[in-house]
């Protein structure tokens, strides 16, 4: 089963890794950032030694974004961000695993101060989940 996690942020400025420009983040002793780095690190190492890192992008800054809507029977493209929104995707990483128990306990090992972090499963042709 496909998932992807969707890493949500808020720096300023834009940067990666996102928690490097995060108070939460920067805030931390640093035996404790050291760890969850170290513990980071060795979770993309399992998944990919078992063939689940499917891929995975860090995102530019979102300023420099442009959000395609149709408007007048035709595409029209605007500057983004959504306007409304703090928080930002800044990344994703693809990944295929045994069941959604799986996708569930991978998700929580990427979260981080200051960040959200989203999984949710990937359609296959026809509109179903993989």
């Amino acid at each position: 089963m496909k998932y992807v996690i969707l890493i949500h942020s808020n720096p300023q400025p834009w940067g990666h890794p996102t928690g490097d420009f995060l108070p939460e983040y920067r805030d931390l002793d640093p035996a404790v950032k050291a760890r969850m780095d170290a513990d980071f690190e060795r979770l993309l190492t399992e998944l990919d030694e078992r063939g689940e890192l499917v891929g995975g992008e860090a995102l530019g800054d979102p300023v420099s974004s442009r959000l395609y809507r149709w408007h007048d029977d035709a595409p029209l493209a605007v500057d983004g961000p959504y306007s409304e929104t703090k928080e930002h995707l800044a990344g994703f990483f693809l990944i295929d695993v045994e069941d959604r128990q799986r996708a569930e306990a991978v998700a929580a090992q990427f979260s981080g101060p200051g960040e959200t972090v989203e999984l949710r499963p990937v359609m296959v042709p026809g509109g179903d989940e993989s």
